[in-house]
């Protein structure tokens, strides 16, 4: 039942911070930290509002992905950006050891107890990608082929889209099988034990006046859902 669900947060691309150690690797480009590429503006913050809204806990990285992608399995291919595939594999090891794979083990850990666990894993996109405008505003990502999170993301896409009036798609403007922090863990995980959703929010949203209204509307849409049965604070 929703009501006995645990919620469990992670956001993998929170920060673009670099470490001392790498921040050679950004000299000849310093502004693509502040890109997208980087990170995922407003992911941390409405993690943040979130978990204290809830009480869950939540897991965050703690430098940019360009130069180790948290969301990313650990045979990818892009888990290492062209920034820091190059980097001797000594180095690559310690960014695993020291950021990629606490992190992982972390989020692992706390969906590991007697009830089922929805994990939500927070992030934002970028409302225009290789000159393609995204016609969402908030994507809700899971796998088909799981009955619970299909039907849970049905219900909560149904009430965020009547509360909010904003485009709320299923499986946009990414798969939710793609490769990623929930698919792998849906490997680890059954069905009826583990539900892996992706919270993708436009980044758009975070510069319209009606932000801080929505934010707290999908979190207390959320918090319905999963049987909390109260919304987040003022």
């Amino acid at each position: 039942p929703a009501a006995l669900m645990r919620l469990v947060l992670s956001c993998e691309h929170a920060s673009r911070a670099v470490p001392a150690a790498y921040s050679q690797l950004f000299a000849g480009d310093p502004a693509i930290l502040d890109s997208h590429q980087a990170w995922d503006p407003g992911a941390l913050e409405f993690s943040l509002l979130l978990a204290g809204a809830s009480g869950a806990p939540l897991f965050v990285g703690e430098v940019t992905r360009l130069l180790i992608d948290l969301n990313r399995s650990a045979g990818h291919h892009q888990r290492f950006s062209t920034l820091s595939r190059g980097l001797p594999p000594a180095q690559r090891d310690a960014l695993e050891a020291r950021y990629y794979l606490p992190f992982r083990q972390a989020v692992n850990a706390a969906i590991t107890g007697p009830a089922p666990v929805l994990h939500l894993s927070v992030h934002s996109f970028t409302p225009v990608l290789k000159d393609q405008v995204r016609d969402v505003d908030i994507g809700l990502l899971y796998d088909p082929a799981r009955p619970p999170e299909r039907a849970f993301c049905q219900r909560w896409q149904k009430r965020l889209s009547e509360r909010t009036g904003l485009r709320v798609r299923r499986n946009a403007p990414y798969r939710g099988t793609a490769d990623g922090h929930t698919t792998a863990l849906r490997r680890a995980w059954p069905a009826d034990r583990y539900l892996g959703i992706e919270l993708e929010l436009n980044q758009d949203l975070l510069r319209a006046a009606q932000w801080t209204a929505w934010q707290g509307e999908i979190c207390a849409s959320l918090l319905r859902e999963l049987g909390f049965g109260r919304a987040p604070p003022d």
